[in-house]
Parts: structure tokens; C-alpha cells; sequence
């Protein structure tokens, strides 16, 4: 089993993706990030789930429509590890910096 560990910039994510929620008054806030964080939780038993985007680099696709993110990550199989880079709405163009 793949343990996790999450870049210091995906708390700025989570920051940012509550921030547009409260402002645009969205129901069940919270539950949106335990969706996410659950999400995240079955990289654990399958790393390789998401799509690829670079050699080493891959995409977690979560929810959809206005419930839909993204989560970029890495996995290091030779330390069985997932490194969460970064997380963002589908609706965003890209990840922030």
C-alpha cells in the first residue's frame, strides 16, 4: 500500500478551492473536501489510477461538472510513494504557480 504525502502548496489549494466555495455561497463546503481528500485516499491502493500527462506525472480526475477537480501527483514506485503536487477545479485553466 502507497503511503501519501502532500506538496506544502496543496494546502494553498485547499485554501483557494474554500475561498471560491464560501464566495460563491456553495452548499456542503466541507463535504466537497472530504470528497477530494477520499479521493485522494484510493491513490493508496491504486497509484498508477490517473491518466498521464508528463513520464512521470499523472492525473486524478475527482467528480465532475461543478464538483469536478484535478489533482496532480507523482508516484515513486521504488518508495511505493504518491506525492500530491498540486489540486485544482476543472473549471480552472491550469494549476496555480
Amino acid at each position: 500500500m502507497a503511503r501519501i504525502e502532500l506538496a506544502s502548496q496543496v494546502t494553498e489549494d485547499f485554501d483557494r478551492i474554500i475561498d471560491h466555495l464560501l464566495m460563491h455561497q456553495a452548499v456542503h463546503a466541507n463535504q466537497r473536501i472530504d470528497e477530494i481528500i477520499a479521493a485522494l485516499d484510493v491513490l493508496r491502493q491504486n497509484p498508477l489510477i490517473g491518466r498521464p500527462v508528463t513520464v512521470d506525472q499523472r492525473e486524478l480526475v475527482i467528480g465532475r461538472d461543478a464538483r469536478g477537480y484535478i489533482a496532480l501527483y507523482r508516484y515513486e514506485s521504488l518508495m511505493d510513494m504518491v506525492f500530491v503536487l498540486a489540486i485544482r477545479s476543472q473549471r480552472e485553466a491550469g494549476y496555480a504557480k
